[in-house]
């Protein structure tokens, strides 16, 4: 250490033992402002001062003290890691030297909260709770982490913020924030506007009316914003990552990009506008571009806990496959790609040109679909975090999903949803990524249940319960259901409600409707507006007349399901009248079973979900030996229901016992999009496939059983070879032939096909093979 470092070391020992205890607090304050007004080198000096004070003579301070050394120690956490480490320990040691003291609990929770760690930071605040129930600032921290982690509470936590502080201007700002999410773009406005009265340099509360304007399209009032937010700090990082984050709430990542890289034109140190920018770049694909990023950010500051965990993933991803065909590139495990893509490849085809045509729309470049073989990576991948509950995410023209290893055996779909999150491709494409939640998640669902009968939500009792007990959003509010959940199933709910809602425009007004209404968002309408110009009709106007639609529509079941009482109950004679056939069933009295089964199913025809009649019903009539009977009945669940594996098991065993063979291949099939790790299922398909003379059919699932890794593996090749024969593919059934007898030469069965290949090739053509 220099002599001047040193003498300046006991200069600062000596005055800041001078000082009184609340001089440090005002010292940090001063860091801080310094901070909000853009003067990063006067904060980070101040900030030094404090610390090296600290670091001479801390253990003698009070517990205010050693909190403004904490508070120091932040600011120093954007150019030292270490520094993270010594704010924990400061505000520790705050709470060591006071027991009861809070102002150090809200700091550590908003600390950890900062590092993406919700668990330490809920438990710190809810310790400034019990020791203060009202406080203000632990309701607003516990609504911080509700929201982070997807809760429902995190909006009555942040009421009661503001009621036990009205002039909190931090609770007001996040109440916008939570009002922008929803995309509620009036109830932000109002609510930044108030923080803003309370706290004039409040720059979140800014970067929310500049966010607002920002997504409204009004340019000038985004003008305004700018220029106030540039007199309280002429370099507002912050401000321009509030408005990334905001961009990328709204599904809007090239924005995200932009915005995040002109934060960090600011600041090119900050960990904030690094990780933003870098997870944004791979949110756009650009993974390549986004790793550099991650590192620098991570370099800083290694308890960051999303930057850690997508970097891993990222390291991951380097083992992964990518196949390049047609309009895609997908993205996948070595291990799963090989068998995943071959079912994917052509759905994904199939649907690009379906929804190329209804949306009159074409990416821009290829799509990147991403197949994650835990639910944790794909998480990752989401959010940055393990944890996340969705099946699939669409970042416009990059896709992510489960594979179906990643989840239970009949938990999803994966046909379905990969065919959901490609939609969003078109919607989000065609609207400039304007179109809102409730809009683009309904027009998912309905061409899940356009692309296969069997896919996409279904009407349930609990929806039909949940629908008339009023806990179903009006049209006009039903964004609210997918951002701010009251139970849950809400979300789940409002997947399908939005669905509805997008059905009933299509078959009242036409597909041309849809696509207008797309393009009305992207020219920056409000969905009163979009209502207005392409509909001719107001919201008020269409929740009225929605709800007249779908009682027509759902009349009877809706007649036969009570209203629930709580989120798991549910009532009225279609329950009744099942619980009842259940419990003859059990009785052994199926024939009485039977008249209330029937009952029930002419109650709510369209049910196909747990216990639905028509399950029992099948059992029955199985059990007189009416496989037609049984089959018909089982129909009204495979055609209904995207995950009834048993169901498909129970079609497909009754088609062959009634000489369908042609028939069976169908719900065999749709086992395939459940799960398609099941040996059986795919070499019973091969075995049809070739009885009927389906020699692609069988081929693919010749290939699909070899990549299952089954026990008899020479056999396995053996029947490819004899797939690839009968598919005219001579040249590869000899490969594979020579390769089982290098393995085994004695395999009589591969001798006799070898010999019979060769045979054939030697043979010279007949005149009509000539011809």
């Amino acid at each position: 250490m220099s002599r001047f470092c040193l003498f300046a070391l006991l200069v600062l020992a000596v005055n800041c033992k001078a000082q009184e205890p609340s001089a440090r607090t005002a010292d940090v304050l001063l860091a801080e402002r310094s901070l909000l007004h853009g003067d990063k080198t006067d904060a980070l000096r101040r900030a030094q001062l404090i610390a090296g004070a600290y670091e001479q003579s801390g253990t003698q301070w009070s517990a205010a003290d050693r909190i403004a050394a904490g508070r120091a120690y932040v600011i120093l956490g954007s150019r030292s890691k270490e520094a993270v480490r010594q704010a924990l320990a400061a505000f520790d040691a705050a709470i060591a030297a006071d027991k009861s003291n809070v102002e150090a609990r809200l700091r550590i929770g908003d600390l950890f909260l900062d590092k993406y760690n919700a668990p330490e930071a809920k438990a710190s605040f809810d310790e400034v709770m019990k020791l203060d129930p009202k406080n203000a600032r632990g309701a607003l921290g516990l609504a911080r982490v509700s929201a982070f982690q997807g809760k429902k509470e995190f909006e009555s936590y942040a009421r009661a913020s503001v009621a036990s502080d009205p002039k909190l201007a931090t609770a007001r700002v996040f109440l916008a924030q939570t009002h922008l999410v929803a995309e509620a773009r009036d109830s932000a406005v109002a609510e930044a506007k108030a923080a803003l009265a309370l706290d004039p340099e409040s720059i979140p509360a800014w970067a929310v009316l500049g966010a607002v304007a920002m997504t409204s399209g009004d340019s000038a009032e985004l003008k305004r914003v700018r220029e106030a937010v540039l007199k309280i700090n002429p370099r507002p990082a912050d401000f321009y990552l509030d408005l990334a984050d905001a961009a990328t709430k709204q599904r809007r990542y090239d924005d995200g990009v932009r915005l995040a890289r002109e934060a960090l034109r600011f600041d090119s140190t900050s960990v904030r506008a690094l990780g933003m920018l870098g997870t944004n770049e791979m949110r756009v694909g650009n993974l390549d571009a986004a790793r550099p990023l991650l590192e620098k950010a991570f370099a800083i500051d290694p308890f960051n806990l999303w930057h850690k965990n997508t970097l891993d993933l990222l390291d991951q991803m380097k083992t992964f496959r990518t196949i390049d065909v047609g309009h895609f590139r997908v993205v996948a495990s070595e291990k799963e790609a090989p068998q995943l893509t071959s079912y994917i490849l052509p759905l994904l085809e199939e649907a690009y040109d379906s929804l190329s045509r209804r949306y009159q729309y074409t990416p821009p470049s290829a799509v990147r679909f991403e197949i994650y073989s835990h639910h944790a990576d794909f998480s990752v991948r989401t959010v940055g975090l393990t944890g996340l509950g969705a099946l699939g995410v669409s970042f416009g023209p990059v896709l992510a999903i489960d594979a179906p290893s990643a989840r239970n055996r009949g938990e999803f779909n994966w046909g379905s949803t990969s065919w959901h999150e490609l939609a969003h491709t078109f919607t989000l494409g065609l609207s400039n990524n304007h179109a809102p939640r409730w809009f683009t998640e309904g027009l998912s669902v309905l061409e899940e249940r356009r692309a296969r009968p069997e896919w996409g939500a279904k009407v349930s009792v609990e929806f039909l319960s949940a629908y008339r007990g009023g806990k179903i959003r009006k049209v006009s509010e039903l964004n609210d259901g997918f951002v701010k959940p009251r139970y849950g199933a809400e979300t789940i709910f409002s997947y399908y409600d939005a669905s509805l809602v997008c059905e009933m425009i299509e078959q009242e007004h036409g597909s041309a409707a849809i696509v207008e209404m797309l393009k009305a968002y992207r020219d920056g309408l409000s969905t009163p507006q979009v209502f207005q110009r392409v509909l001719k009709t107001t919201p008020e106007q269409i929740d009225a007349h929605f709800d007249a639609w779908f009682t027509k529509r759902f009349g009877e079941p809706l007649k036969n399901v009570a209203a629930n009482e709580g989120e798991e109950s549910v009532s009225g004679p279609f329950v009744d009248a099942v619980r009842k056939g259940l419990d003859l069933m059990g009785r052994a009295q199926n024939d009485s079973a039977k008249v209330e089964l029937l009952r029930a199913q002419a109650m709510f025809p369209e049910y196909a979900g747990q216990n639905a009649p028509a399950l029992m019903l099948a059992k029955i009539a199985q059990d007189k030996r009416d496989q037609r009977g049984a089959l018909a009945q089982v129909q009204r669940v495979t055609q209904s229901n995207e995950t009834a594996w048993d169901a498909n098991l129970v079609e497909a065993d009754l088609r062959l016992q009634l000489g369908d063979t042609i028939g069976a291949l169908v719900p065999l099939q749709r086992l395939i999009w459940i799960s398609p790790y099941e040996l059986s299922i795919h070499v019973r398909l091969a075995e049809l496939a070739a009885r009927v003379g389906n020699r692609a059919l069988a081929l693919r699932e010749r290939r699909a059983v070899l990549t299952l890794d089954p026990t008899d593996k020479l056999e396995a090749r053996y029947q490819l070879a004899r797939a690839l024969t009968d598919a005219g593919d001579v040249a590869a059934a000899r490969r594979e032939l020579l390769a089982v007898l290098e393995n085994a030469p004695s395999f009589e069965k591969a001798q006799s096909l070898l010999l019979e290949l060769r045979t054939r090739s030697a043979s010279p053509p007949d005149d009509e093979e000539s011809a």
